[in-house]
């Protein structure tokens, strides 16, 4: 995405199924990172599941491969080290407290804002990851911050 508001076409592309490590690397620091066709990726294992992201948080570029992941209602989460926000693994939706200001007995309760983290399918295989990069053709908040002048990956010169 360019910063004048176009973004790439993702239901255009067909990704395939890329290489991102192996399957004992995760399990000992709980997650790694990898460019799969030219966007960065997080590829993180909590209790047992794999669970792939954009490496940018939607709200202002934070690292999440560098955030802590928290439970919240339930859900796993990875929390952005830069501002907070928390983000579902499963699903990439950003979640946030509310509470009822007319109601001083009320309890804040967890809300979605959406699915605002593009997340990406991890498939294992002998003991390899694999991430198929998401195609679904809505335009999601992380495609800002997913390629180009953001990237925290350094390629090796």
């Amino acid at each position: 995405m360019d910063h004048n508001g176009s973004e790439e076409d993702h239901e255009m592309k067909d990704y395939s199924s890329v290489y991102a490590g192996r399957v004992d690397d995760i399990k000992k620091s709980g997650r790694i990172t990898a460019v799969i066709d030219d966007r960065e990726v997080v590829i993180f294992y909590h209790k047992g599941e794999y669970h792939a992201m954009d490496i940018r948080c939607y709200h202002s570029g934070g690292p999440l491969h560098l955030g802590e992941i928290e439970e919240f209602d339930g859900q796993p989460c990875i929390v952005c080290p830069w501002h907070k926000y928390k983000i579902t693994l499963a699903t990439g939706e950003g979640l946030y407290q509310s509470i009822n200001p007319k109601d001083p007995s009320a309890k804040p309760k967890w809300c979605s804002k959406g699915i605002k983290q593009r997340i990406h399918t991890v498939t294992v295989d002998n003991g390899n990851i694999y991430v198929t990069l998401s195609n679904e053709p809505f335009k999601c908040d992380s495609d800002f911050y997913a390629t180009g002048e953001f990237k925290v990956i350094k390629s090796p010169s």
